[in-house]
């Protein structure tokens, strides 16, 4: 249950940083040279970066085992 919830807190969290990092280009216009969009811009992509390596850690720890389709009910009863 605690997995589920920080990969739901790291979504929250990417999607702030996309709003914040929109609300800020379009507050200031010009985007070269704004020394905090750049640090949330890195922000962004260190949380993308985050989530791409749980995921392959994930897929690799699973190994060549694909999903395993649910049973119906008639069939497992």
């Amino acid at each position: 249950m605690a997995k589920s919830k920080k990969k739901s807190l790291r979504e929250e969290d990417i999607a702030r940083l996309k709003k914040k990092i929109t609300e800020r280009k379009a507050k200031t216009g010009k985007v070269l040279g704004d020394a905090a969009l750049r640090t949330l811009r890195k922000r962004l992509k260190r949380e993308q970066r985050k989530r791409r390596a749980l995921a392959q850690r994930l897929a690799h720890a699973q190994g060549k085992k694909k999903e395993a389709p649910p049973q119906p009910a008639a069939a497992a009863g």
